[in-house]
């Protein structure tokens, strides 16, 4: 998994600690992951709110699978399939490019990860 590439065809970069299917921090995509787990995403509000009210309560804690919830602006890899439908509910939140795993290009274009790509203020 350590030579798995990004979406610009670069060594894939470390997205955030304990994140990815893995738990290794990179969005690394065994084939196991069925979820496509290729998106390196900061998260929002919005986004949060919206994967709650789709199923996915990634902000309430979970300590069986030592989970602390996830806050606005913590980094973690997201499901290419449900970053993807944010985009439709206008809560897709920025992205980092160097940290999104090329498998995210089974679901979504390069040019559209483009627009969302993280820019610092």
């Amino acid at each position: 998994m350590a030579n798995q590439l990004n979406v610009l065809g670069t060594r894939l970069q470390l997205c955030c600690g304990n994140t990815g299917y893995t738990r290794e921090g990179f969005c690394y995509v065994p084939e196991s992951d069925y979820g496509n787990h290729s998106v390196c995403a900061i998260m929002t509000d919005e986004f949060l709110q919206f994967s709650k009210a789709q199923g996915n309560d990634l902000i309430t804690p979970n300590p069986a699978f030592q989970f602390q919830g996830l806050k606005a602006g913590d980094k973690w890899c997201l499901c290419a399939i449900r970053w993807y439908h944010a985009i439709t509910a206008k809560v897709a939140p920025p992205i980092i490019l160097e940290a999104t795993n090329k498998k995210a290009l089974e679901v979504v274009s390069l040019d559209t990860l483009k627009q969302y790509k993280y820019s610092p203020d």
